[in-house]
């Protein structure tokens, strides 16, 4: 079968997010207030072929440890589609 996975890779919420303060400054100076934060991650697709759900979350999870997330200053989140 073949599983859809998402992963949203975030930055730590303790660490600084340099991009995620310019895109606030810009907001800002659109004239667009209220906003409190601003966080800038990723989101990969990967299409898995797996035999269960389980099987696939396992893969993409291996897949996010070792390549596309930065363990020290990112954290990641799969859902299995």
């Amino acid at each position: 079968m073949i599983f859809t996975a998402q992963v949203k890779v975030m930055p730590l919420k303790e660490l600084l997010d340099p991009q995620g303060k310019a895109v606030m400054g810009g907001l800002a100076n659109l004239g667009l207030s209220g906003i409190q934060d601003v966080r800038i991650g990723k989101n990969i697709s990967l299409q898995i072929e797996a035999t269960t759900a389980d099987a696939a979350k396992q893969i993409a999870e291996e897949a996010a440890k070792k390549l596309l997330s930065n363990q020290v200053m990112e954290m990641f989140e799969i859902t299995i589609g």
